[in-house]
């Protein structure tokens, strides 16, 4: 059996592991990383670029039909992503990849299946960023491929064929983002939802804007509603809150119900790491209960997001090659890529009253914003959050089209401590979005100019 030593094993190649590994490699830790599937993981592979590239076509070709102007410039089709950028970043930066499935042995030990050889990488760290899965109903278990009824996200974003008819189940921003995708490419769409609103964890304000839309595009929709099962003839059997039960006819069914942390498997139970329910506990370091044994990412529960995972890989690897580092960062931006997208960063209305923060809120709306009114997305708003005592910034949400693009603004004023006055003696280009931004801190002072 051939053997590897490294100071860095990294298990999964996903948005966190390989991010750590890359900066592992700068810092000239000498790294491991061992992929069995492809490098990008779910984000890249099966998950947010290849999602957001059906939601851009889909929109694309919307447009096209609606203007009935010819070939779209940008195509309806989804293009698996590349993956040579990722193997030149980790090449660059002299990590070795081992394309196979990694069993763990001990805290310093891993087995790795490389094609038909067998390898054992010994090393000083290991960091697992082994990521998270879709989450199945227990009577409508997944069919495994695209080609079969039950879909989860992952055959969702690779039809063999369009639909005529689809039933999501679940409203969370998984079951939704499709749902406004598919709805787009002429897909007839149902979506079941066991909670009495839709994006349950935001408050009316945000999802008022997307059900509007989701209502106005045709989409039905059955609030308050459990799946009870499936069966080819009659389609999806729903319960609502009165028990009653009626079919939904379908020819696929998306269960988008959640995700669950990939913490079993590789051998890893073997390592005996303290749990958080079905997640690996970290503390601010990442670090879990085995000395020298890190985790990252979604394995470590939520929020599961690509970009938290990013910046623990980051986290990680610093403190490896020798630099003192914490993982806790003031806000982490979460973004629901419908049609209006939502955006919340730092705390909402609900947490701050939960927690006893006096506060001044501001809203700003896109219909009083002159780049808003260019592109005819005039529906939304930017909202701010500050606390009362000394006008610090604790929180922004926004609806709107477009206000992903606004995300990073939001994050960068809350980790920088800003205030309500920086915000708003900042000189914001003209027209853009971001102007709402400076108005909504502006109009949380008393003084909005163009409301």
């Amino acid at each position: 059996m051939k053997e590897i030593t490294t100071k860095l094993l990294v298990i999964g190649g996903g948005p966190g592991g390989y991010v750590a590994a890359i900066r592992a490699g700068q810092l000239g830790v000498p790294t491991v990383l061992a992929e069995g599937a492809s490098l990008g993981g779910t984000c890249l592979n099966i998950g947010c670029i290849p999602s957001k590239a059906l939601i851009h076509a889909a929109h694309d070709f919307e447009q096209a039909r609606a203007q009935a102007a010819g070939t779209s410039p940008m195509g309806i089709h989804v293009k698996e992503p590349t993956l040579d950028l990722a193997h030149a970043l980790l090449r660059k930066a002299g990590v070795q990849v081992l394309n196979g499935w990694a069993t763990v042995e001990d805290g310093k030990t891993a087995v790795v299946q490389v094609g038909g050889e067998t390898v054992r990488v010994r090393c000083e760290h290991l960091l697992i960023a082994t990521g998270s899965e879709p989450v199945a109903l227990p009577n409508m278990p997944f069919s495994g491929d695209a080609g079969g009824a039950i879909w989860s996200s992952t055959d969702a974003l690779s039809p063999t064929e369009l639909p005529k008819r689809l039933v999501v189940v679940g409203a969370g921003y998984i079951g939704l983002e499709l749902t406004f995708a598919y709805r787009k490419l002429g897909t007839e769409v149902t979506v079941v939802e066991a909670a009495s609103d839709i994006l349950p964890r935001y408050d009316e304000a945000l999802t008022k804007p997307v059900l509007d839309a989701l209502k106005k595009a045709g989409v039905v929709l059955h609030l308050g509603c459990s799946v009870a099962g499936w069966d080819a003839k009659s389609g999806v059997h729903v319960r609502n809150a009165r028990a009653d039960e009626f079919a939904l006819p379908a020819d696929k069914v998306l269960v988008a119900v959640g995700r669950r942390p990939r913490a079993t498997g590789f051998g890893i139970e073997g390592l005996q790491l303290t749990m958080n329910g079905r997640a690996i506990a970290i503390d601010a370091h990442c670090a879990t209960s085995m000395r020298n044994v890190w985790a990252i990412g979604d394995v470590t529960g939520e929020p599961v997001l690509a970009h938290r995972a990013m910046a623990q890989g980051e986290c990680v690897a610093e403190q490896v090659a020798g630099k003192p580092r914490r993982f806790e960062p003031m806000a982490i931006p979460a973004v629901c890529f419908t049609d209006p997208e939502v955006v919340v960063c730092g705390l909402t209305t609900a947490e701050a009253k939960a927690a006893g923060i006096e506060t001044i809120e501001a809203s700003f709306p896109f219909a009083a914003n002159g780049r808003a009114m260019t592109l005819g997305a005039e529906g939304g708003f930017v909202r701010v959050l500050a606390r009362k005592s000394d006008h610090v910034i604790i929180g922004w949400h926004a609806v709107g089209s477009s206000v992903s693009e606004l995300s990073a603004a939001f994050g960068q004023s809350i980790e920088m401590g800003a205030r309500l006055e920086d915000v708003a003696g900042t000189i914001h280009a003209h027209p853009t979005l971001g102007e709402a931004v400076q108005e909504a801190a502006l109009r949380a002072l008393g003084h909005a100019l163009h409301i």
